[in-house]
């Protein structure tokens, strides 16, 4: 019996160690912000489709870099309000047209306020005030994990206050692309969401951030969820202070009260097109569906731009005008 409890106890250290192991391992993979995201390198998903014209392409990113040359925008600062106290950054561009009219421009995964360019020209254009935030663990921001977009629904109401605070007549759209996409679903749930957020954006995020990982464990390494998510989801409230499960977009949009646009490429298989009718349904607000053929992941703008931003200053300026 001795020997026998002696390697039930050995079996039960080396199923704990293992699951420590497989849980920090796939937390470094997703969340650490201080390591490289392999997941995203060389992923098919994420290869540009042949729908992107390269005419098309190209007079949008001459575009972009004209504006980026002609209009250097100004920086702001804000401390997070959990624990941490992460100094987070944003870059601001002020116009000279506008009086009360603002946009926040979200980034994605693994990208920052400077990669928006084509999204911040576009409102810029239409005569916006436009702050593009750098989420934790991103760009100039501190943060030693991503919180893809739970932990950043909170840091989005210091930004919003930051607008109020210096425009107290101001309107505001909130606008995101991917994670920034499940970032601005997640924010439209909280209950101290300013009335001053006058409509909202939403590009190809996910539904939950639990849907979008077990969709990526069994396409990148053909595991289920039991018991990999599990241990991925323990480490994560360990070392990023949030619950995998919890942060869902579905959820927040449900208690929206705040008029929401999807947007969603249907050859997106990164986060898959499937997910779009998930959040579209989950809201009980005025709301719009804008589908974009052939585009893949992040690509809707990019494929069919005049539909794109006619659906968007459509949809917004019901709100914002």
């Amino acid at each position: 019996m001795k020997k026998f409890g002696i390697i039930i106890g050995s079996l039960v250290i080396l199923l704990a160690l293992a699951y420590v192991l497989v849980g920090n391992y796939f937390y470094n993979f997703a969340l650490n912000a201080d390591r490289e995201k392999e997941f995203l390198e060389d992923n098919p998903h994420l290869e540009e489709s042949e729908a992107v014209l390269a005419s098309v392409a190209k007079e949008g990113e001459q575009k972009d870099a004209a504006f980026k040359k002609e209009h250097q925008p100004s920086s702001i600062s804000v401390v997070s309000n959990d624990e941490h106290q992460y100094k987070l950054n944003a870059n601001v561009y002020e116009n000279d047209s506008s009086e009360h009219k603002w946009a926040i421009v979200v980034h994605g995964y693994s990208g920052n306020a400077s990669s928006m360019t084509r999204y911040v020209r576009n409102f810029y254009e239409k005569g916006y005030h436009v702050l593009a935030p750098d989420l934790r663990g991103h760009g100039n921001s501190e943060g030693d994990y991503i919180g893809m977009g739970w932990h950043d629904r909170k840091d989005m109401l210091l930004w919003i206050d930051q607008i109020i605070e210096k425009d107290p007549k101001a309107e505001i759209a909130l606008f995101g692309v991917s994670m920034g996409g499940a970032t601005v679903m997640m924010t439209a749930g909280e209950k101290d969401l300013p009335s001053n957020v006058k409509v909202i954006v939403e590009d190809c995020g996910y539904a939950s951030v639990s849907d979008v990982f077990i969709y990526q464990l069994d396409d990148l390494f053909g595991l289920p969820e039991f018991p990999v998510m599990q241990a991925a989801n323990t480490i994560t409230s360990l070392r990023a202070g949030y619950d995998l499960y919890e942060a869902s977009a579905v959820e927040q949009i449900a208690k929206s009260r705040t008029p929401i646009m999807f947007i969603h490429g249907d050859a997106d298989t990164f986060v898959p097109f499937e997910m779009l009718n998930k959040v579209y349904e989950a809201a009980n607000v005025e709301k719009e569906k804008l589908i974009i053929p052939k585009a893949g992941h992040g690509e809707a703008e990019k494929v069919d731009p005049d539909t794109y931003w006619n659906g968007v200053w459509s949809f917004v300026g019901k709100y914002m005008d």
